[in-house]
């Protein structure tokens, strides 16, 4: 054999025997995984214990800035059937309708909800040979591991061959000519600039530089084209990719809800308990929600098996304090009970150990860091030779990591943990002598720790967590409030120094709370507000408007005047319900602005939302959009019609609409005063958000020729989704405010005018004088002979408004009716309202009513002098309602009278009904 062959042989033969190795080093490393994330507690086998999690299509890598606690009430609303689920293995397989090969693949999930448990079961999985066996290589490089490396300088072969020995044989055209994955877990941990604009671009492999511009050249694809990457980050840090770098976007929703059965079926192995467990869990919603992420399950798990069997008794945790509050106390008896055998371990050990954790948790959280290193620790003031008795306090709340090759990480096993260990270090140091205490006064919270009074304290930290838009101090705030409960001081007895404990109503608190409530104008804040009345143990605002459900709500509701906390508290209750909202109609609940803005976050988790004729102006639509364009928005279809939103509040609107979050299906913009430049805004946004509108209602405004065009583009786009617009029965007069945009000009029709009515001012006039004349009509087969009464000669067809002014002592009926009503003789079949063919409003100057099918309803009379009526007809919603119309202002003020609901069925016509000695006149538009 040649030596060029021979060298060629051995060569192919190097990579599956460098392969070998790895996969060996892969299985050891990845087999096992520790029980509570925690690195001195028991392991167990991944493939045993390992449960299916819910990955799907993540939509865009938009940065979302919402707390982590938002996004999982959010996506727990989501039907799974909504979206598409992806297996694990299966992230690189492009969907059929995908078109092109799939590099890089950014997966996002909150925080402990299974990204890293998701990326060993897929490296363990490889190299097991079950699955991915045309890949050579996977190399994962965690991104606290790479932190390390910032400083220095080398090559992409460099650091694989120091990270991975096992590839010391490798040459560099191994790299180039096989498939190889680079998994980058912990993007949210990165301490690297990842400068993707000004870093240099690097094509060699070979060439030594800096970790930054390795990383962000692997990104972009300058080094090794052909591998693949998978990146995985909290949602908040994923907008530090391009979005051009990524090809697809994932998301880790957690535990779906029988997989959270399932996982308590397999923790606890007494069924009849775990049976309890998940029972009491399913009672308290905030407990269910936060059980989406598996991290929480193992924290329940531990807490509730111990307390709902024999060994323990007391109150069993509803709220999350309590629940943390449990869960630390827990951790503390093991330890001591495993290393020291006391049953009862030495409180001042373990106070200091606590202040110090706790001290670096708050500091770190002010910082928005998960992970830290040993510089970390100093600024907190622990000693690094103490951190394993630190982390022997509570080893199963505070991880020290050392399989790391370059160095130590530490953490907290949940940024919950963090955020509830943050508000009791604040707890506690609120109640250190000023001189004795360890905060910083440098400390952004200096001024929070230095209020004279406990009530000051709490409400500082309200306002300092209203005063964040990311609401990033949500769960600490509801941590801190929830620790102020003497009942949960008293469980924290041995952590609270006794002669600094302080006796504390929480009825100011309580009280600010709520005036806080009524003041926010952030529906969202409200929300997080409840959720810590309910921390505080006062539920009485929910109370209040729990009278309102139930059997007949709708009416009550539309007809109750809820106080601006009220309609949160309302919010609250419909978001936290287990029902599944698929119609939110604000007509069934108030329709006005101030209501809209307090049921907003109703409107993020429903499917359909109907917001039609409810007076909406500009100012909404900015919400609007920031709602549809949610990540975890469930909006699918939004009915705006009849709202004079303009083009300015359509360009609003549109700014949700073109984001790749934005999800919705239909939209319905009937009537709402829009001109070429609100098509233009639309068709803008369709443009950069093809994918997901099928249908839109733009009838009933005035597109003009230019915006019919803009938009029918976009049908013809084989790009856009877009299959049904709307435009007609268009027209300058749509862009007139109000119901003047649905003005009719009726006419009288003399073929149906009583004998005794007679008609003027070109048949828009009646009037029935006493003692007069009959008038000598022609006979015909429409007239009536009954009753003074007189139907239009138009038909009511679409949408319609008109108005009518009575004069006179005697009064007028203006009504709707079915062309047809019986016109012959004093039979109830004869008169307007007192059949199923006829709606009335009977007007005279000491009272009002409405009569359909012989059904009255009395109605508060107008104001002194206020003769005219506005009548609206939206034949196909199936309404009718009566106006009184003022005309002291220019701009005619409209009051709603009544309205009816139905679904007509027949040719529609105005009718008039006039007393002796009145008339009654159709007033023209204006």
């Amino acid at each position: 054999m040649k030596q060029t062959d021979l060298a060629n042989t051995l060569q192919s033969k190097l990579a599956p025997a460098c392969q070998r190795k790895l996969k060996s080093k892969l299985r050891d490393k990845y087999q096992k995984i520790n029980i509570g994330i925690s690195g001195y507690g028991n392991s167990a086998l991944l493939n045993e214990i390992y449960t299916e999690l819910y990955i799907t299509e993540g939509g865009g890598g938009d940065v979302n800035q919402e707390h982590e606690v938002k996004q999982i009430e959010a996506a727990s609303r989501k039907r799974q059937t909504q979206e598409r689920p992806i297996k694990c293995n299966d992230i690189f397989k492009p969907s059929p309708e995908q078109n092109q090969p799939i590099r890089t693949v950014l997966t996002k999930g909150v925080a402990g909800i299974g990204k890293t448990v998701s990326v060993q079961k897929f490296i363990l999985d490889w190299a097991e040979e079950k699955v991915n066996q045309d890949v050579l290589f996977i190399f994962p490089l965690p991104f606290r591991e790479l932190n390390l490396m910032k400083e220095k300088k080398l090559s992409l072969v460099n650091l694989l061959q120091s990270l991975f020995p096992e590839t010391q044989d490798l040459k560099p055209r191994h790299y180039k000519n096989y498939k190889i994955i680079f998994i980058f877990d912990g993007l949210d941990e990165c301490r690297l600039p990842l400068d993707f604009k000004n870093n240099e671009n690097l094509v060699d492999i070979e060439e030594q530089t800096s970790v930054d511009v390795l990383l962000t050249n692997l990104i972009k694809g300058n080094l090794l084209p052909s591998a693949l990457l998978w990146i995985t980050s909290r949602p908040a840090a994923v907008s530090q990719i391009p979005p051009e770098c990524v090809d697809q976007v994932t998301e880790v929703r957690g535990f779906s809800d029988p997989q959270k059965q399932e996982y308590f079926s397999k923790r606890i192995q007494n069924q009849e308990l775990a049976n309890k467990v998940f029972t009491h869990i399913r009672s308290s919603r905030s407990l269910y929600i936060m059980c989406h992420i598996p991290v929480f399950c193992w924290i329940t798990a531990t807490v509730l098996e111990r307390m709902l069997s024999e060994a323990e008794s007391g109150e069993i945790p509803k709220t999350l304090t309590q629940m943390f509050t449990h869960f630390l106390i827990f951790q503390i008896k093991h330890k001591s009970q495993k290393y020291s055998g006391k049953s009862d371990p030495d409180p001042q050990q373990i106070r200091e150990g606590i202040l110090a954790l706790g001290k670096l948790a708050f500091q770190q959280l002010e910082k928005g860091n998960l992970i830290f290193y040993e510089e970390d620790l100093r600024e907190s003031g622990i000693n690094i030779r103490d951190v394993s008795v630190y982390s022997g306090v509570c080893t199963q709340i505070f991880r020290e990591e050392h399989e790391l090759h370059l160095g130590k990480v530490f953490s907290f096993v949940h940024l919950s943990v963090q955020e509830f260990l943050a508000a009791l270090y604040a707890f506690l140091n609120r109640q250190i002598p000023k001189e004795q205490s360890t905060e910083q006064q440098t400390s952004k919270f200096f001024k929070l720790f230095s209020m004279s009074t406990m009530t000051g304290f709490l409400s500082s930290a309200v306002d300092r967590a209203l005063q964040s838009e990311s609401g990033h101090l949500d769960l600490y705030l509801r941590f801190l409030l929830g620790l102020s409960l003497e009942s949960n001081q008293t469980l924290l007895r041995d952590l609270l120094t006794p002669a600094k404990r302080i006796s504390h109503s929480n009825k100011e608190t309580i009280k600010y709370i709520k005036k806080k409530i009524e003041e926010n104008s952030s529906p969202e804040k409200s929300i997080n507000l409840f959720h810590c009345l309910n921390e505080l143990n006062d539920h009485s605002l929910v109370q209040e408007v729990q009278k309102y459900l139930g059997g007949g709500a709708d009416r009550r509701l539309h007809q109750a005047s809820l106080s601006p906390a009220q309609w949160s508290a309302l919010a609250f209750v419909l978001v936290n319900s287990e029902e599944e909202l698929d119609e939110f109609d604000l007509s069934k609940y108030h329709p006005s602005e101030e209501c809209l803005l307090r049921l907003l976050p109703v409107v993020r988790i429903s499917r359909r939302v109907v917001l039609a004729s409810c007076n909406l102006g500009v100012k909404k639509c900015k919400n609007l959009g920031s709602i549809i364009n949610l990540e975890n928005s469930s909006l699918k279809e939004v009915d705006l019609s009849n709202n004079d939103l303009q083009d300015s509040g359509v360009e609003l609107l549109s700014s949700g609409l073109k984001s790749s979050h934005c999800k919705l299906q239909i939209l319905r913009l009937s009537g709402c005063m829009i001109t070429e430049n609100g098509c233009s805004s639309l068709a803008s946004a369709l443009i950069l958000n093809p994918s997901h509108l099928k249908e839109l209602d733009l009838t009933y405004n005035h597109p003009g020729e230019s915006g019919v065009k803009l938009l029918s583009a976009r049908l013809e786009d084989p790009h856009c989704k877009l299959e049904t617009l709307r435009v007609e029965h268009g027209g300058k007069i749509r862009i007139k405010p109000g119901f003047k945009k649905w003005f009719c000009d009726f006419t009288l029709d003399p073929n149906t005018a009583h004998p005794r009515l007679s008609l003027s001012e070109e048949n828009r006039r009646v009037e029935c004088r006493w003692g007069g004349k009959l008038q000598s009509y022609p006979d015909h087969p429409e007239r009536f002979d009954g009753y003074q009464q007189v139907l239009s000669r138009e038909r009511v067809t679409g949408r319609c408004y008109w108005e009518a002014e009575w004069s006179g002592g005697g009064g007028a009926d203006v009504a709707l009716s079915y062309k047809t009503i019986n016109r012959k003789g004093r039979g109830s079949d004869c008169r307007f309202g007192l059949n199923m063919n006829s709606w009335s409003l009977i007007c005279s100057d000491n009272r009002y009513s409405v009569l359909h099918n012989n059904n009255s309803t009395a109605l508060p009379p107008p104001p002194s002098g206020c003769r005219r009526v506005g009548v609206y007809v939206d034949c196909p919603a199936g309404t009718l309602s009566f106006y009184s119309v003022s005309t002291d202002t220019p701009s005619h003020t409209l009051t709603h009278l009544h309205t009816f609901y139905t679904t007509f069925t027949q040719p529609l016509y105005a009718g008039i009904w006039v007393y002796y000695g009145s008339s009654v006149t159709l007033c023209e538009t204006e």
